[in-house]
């Protein structure tokens, strides 16, 4: 196995329990970024892992054992290994049966995620070396979980040939309707990227449905299935309106209506931009008990783009005025560029300039099954913060 030699302070990085690698880390930066190799520095052994090009890095460290053969007997007990920390959420798979089993790095593969979808399961794929090895990891996920039906793909590297594929066993029913917090939602496991719901806010989801949005008018933004306008009626919203540009919106938030047996028709799905929507309603004088932001990082609607680090206090800005005296906002973002410091500054500099008087109730992150590590700061990519509005 090819050894790749690492710089001092790389080395020294790598020892406190990260185990990124960053193109200053190399000392040959010419070397070929596709193989399984050894790391070492300076004639010290640092162990093994690989190289790759995906996102800012260039590889991962997988053990710090030379010795450890990277194959099915591997992935098997890393793989075991994260269902075991998961333990909680499988004695409750009648209430919830679609969360994360397995998180990169914090579960010790860099370049993989597994989401558990009712047994289904989601490899999602960042590199084109670790899928290399895409064949041990279905055997080990096998293993692990025998119970499973069948497993899809979803390749997020730059220019995959196909970005989602079913692999193995038996494809599911589409919909295939899973259950989180005892609400149902209605997942294509095959259709692009995305499933239809985002697993990683169900902790956000769970408040609603417990009572949050309970008698309260809900304006839901950047919707997309309308999943947060689901939680929040089935928790006693007594009306929700979802707003989303995409045309898809549409059928799709109407479906999760009707998949948990209420009338869609009793609520409004509006297919518009949301900052066309905003000027609207403060024109026709809307206002809403809580108003829920959760943009995408980065978007395009013809010549204008989106993003958090530009846009989202523009954002609160267009909501305030739609909000009720004593309102709530709950603004999210997974823009991992966008430290939750700079994202408080960004809502409260909206709030401030509206002379708004504000208490942060709420400040959700990722959830436990999102398992993430302190020395990976970017892993740990979500923000959720809740806002009473005086």
């Amino acid at each position: 196995m090819l050894k790749v030699n690492l710089s001092a302070k790389a080395y020294k990085r790598l020892q406190k329990g990260l185990s990124n690698i960053l193109i200053e880390d190399l000392v040959n930066k010419n070397i070929e970024l596709n193989k399984f190799v050894k790391f070492e520095s300076q004639g010290k052994q640092i162990g093994i892992g690989y190289l790759c090009k995906e996102n800012k890095g260039v590889g991962w460290l997988l053990s710090h054992d030379v010795k450890e053969n990277i194959n099915a007997k591997f992935f098997h007990k890393k793989i075991k290994e994260a269902k075991y920390s998961r333990k909680y959420y499988f004695d409750h798979l009648e209430e919830t049966n679609a969360f994360r089993i397995f998180n990169s790095i914090a579960d010790g593969i860099g370049g993989i995620t597994i989401d558990y979808y009712d047994k289904f399961l989601v490899i999602s794929i960042y590199n084109t070396t670790i899928e290399e090895k895409l064949d041990e990891i279905i055997r080990a996920c096998v293993e692990v979980y025998p119970e499973v039906v069948g497993i899809y793909a979803k390749y997020r590297y730059k220019n995959p040939k196909r970005v989602s594929k079913f692999i193995y066993g038996k494809e599911a029913k589409e919909p295939h309707i899973v259950l989180e917090n005892n609400v149902k939602y209605a997942t294509y496991l095959n259709e692009g990227l995305m499933t239809g719901i985002f697993l990683d806010q169900h902790e956000v989801r769970k408040r609603l449905v417990n009572g949050f949005a309970c008698g309260k008018s809900v304006l839901n933004l950047f919707s997309y299935t309308g999943a947060f306008s689901i939680a929040a009626c089935m928790g006693g919203a007594y009306k929700t309106t979802s707003v989303d540009l995409a045309k898809r919106s549409l059928p799709k938030t109407r479906e999760m209506f009707e998949v948990n047996g209420l009338n869609y028709k009793d609520h409004s799905i509006v297919v518009m931009d949301t900052f066309d929507f905003c000027n609207w309603a403060t024109k026709k004088n809307k206002k809403y008990d809580l108003i829920i932001l959760d943009p995408p990082s980065f978007a395009r609607n013809g010549k204008k783009t989106w993003s958090v680090a530009k846009d989202y206090t523009k954002l609160v800005e267009a909501v305030i005025p739609l909000l009720t005296s004593g309102g709530m906002c709950i603004a999210s973002t997974n823009a991992a560029n966008v430290n939750y410091k700079k994202f408080k500054e960004m809502i409260e500099e909206a709030l401030n300039k509206h002379h708004k008087k504000f208490e942060l109730i709420y400040n959700d992150k990722l959830p436990n099954d999102f398992k993430t590590i302190s020395t990976y700061e970017q892993g740990n990519y979500l923000k959720v913060l809740t806002y009473k509005v005086k």
